[in-house]
């Protein structure tokens, strides 16, 4: 097991301009981190192989793995040449993955505003589809290609399976985001019990819960059913973190964790406390 951080945790200090992807992989290092995931938000990779070269060389140069490279994608909707665009696009986003020397890469599958049982029934064939052909490309890379619990659409832990289960390939799996199932409205430890076997990555992320009945104002965002979520540094909001950690390692799940932080702290302290915050609750076994 390694413990890391996803290079979105600074995404705040990367949008000011006070840091950049390196600098990341520089604070991942000095804080004691395994591993860093690199997300390509508030900076580009498409297009711009010397970046890539140049996050290659600094993660070996501080001893860290790159462990996930994590896009966003989507195929729901399209049909003929624009799905057939969508999904070459996230080929050569699998091409980078490889240059990175990532072993696992995260890409989105769908968002779509009728989020009902019955258009997720609909949708699960093409969207399978898609995902076969893109991991079946990595899987001569070495790569497996995951979904993660994200984006409303697939994010409750049964669509997950279903998909996994219905793309039917040994390099498709899950990055599973134990803070993301409350966007669906799901108990944290009971989905990362359900869908442990069959994750490839693991992200702690931590999130505060109010209830719909009390709306707390700005920097809070809805849950499927209307209740409300604000980031928050793990191990300090409402998910029974011991548990969640407890469930991963009896598991024997021996891969990445990769700290996400949302929180409306500074950036920097709550990627800091937080991966402090999974090393110990690790260590205490």
């Amino acid at each position: 097991m390694k413990i890391g951080l996803s290079t979105y945790s600074l995404y705040g200090a990367l949008q000011k301009g006070e840091m950049n992807v390196l600098d990341v992989i520089d604070f991942v290092a000095e804080h004691g981190g395994e591993h860093v995931e690199i997300v390509p938000i508030g900076y580009m990779l498409s297009g711009h192989p010397e970046l890539v070269r140049q996050i290659v060389d600094r993660a070996a140069f501080r001893g860290l793995d790159i462990s996930n490279y994590a896009i966003g994608a989507n195929f729901q909707g399209l049909h003929g040449d624009a799905l057939r665009a969508e999904i070459d696009r996230v080929k050569r986003e699998v091409d980078i993955a490889h240059a990175l020397g990532a072993r696992f890469m995260r890409h989105d599958v769908a968002s779509d505003d009728d989020r009902s049982i019955q258009n997720f029934s609909r949708s699960l064939p093409r969207l399978a589809d898609a995902c076969r052909e893109i991991a079946d490309y990595a899987f001569s890379a070495g790569i497996t290609t995951s979904v993660e619990n994200h984006g409303y659409f697939i994010q409750a832990s049964d669509r997950v399976q279903a998909l996994v289960s219905a793309v039917d390939r040994p390099n498709f799996r899950t990055t599973l985001d134990v803070g993301n199932f409350m966007c669906a409205d799901e108990d944290s430890v009971s989905a990362v019990k359900k869908n442990l076997p069959i994750a490839s990555v693991v992200h702690v992320k931590d999130f505060y819960l109010r209830p719909s009945h009390r709306p707390p104002g700005e920097g809070w965002f809805p849950t499927a059913s209307g209740n409300y979520l604000r980031g928050a540094i793990v191990g300090q909001g409402d998910i029974d973190m011991p548990e969640v950690i407890r469930l991963i390692r009896a598991s024997g799940y021996d891969g990445y964790i990769s700290i996400e932080f949302e929180g409306l702290e500074d950036c920097r302290f709550g990627s800091r406390v937080g991966m402090d915050n999974v090393r110990r609750l690790w260590n205490a076994g």
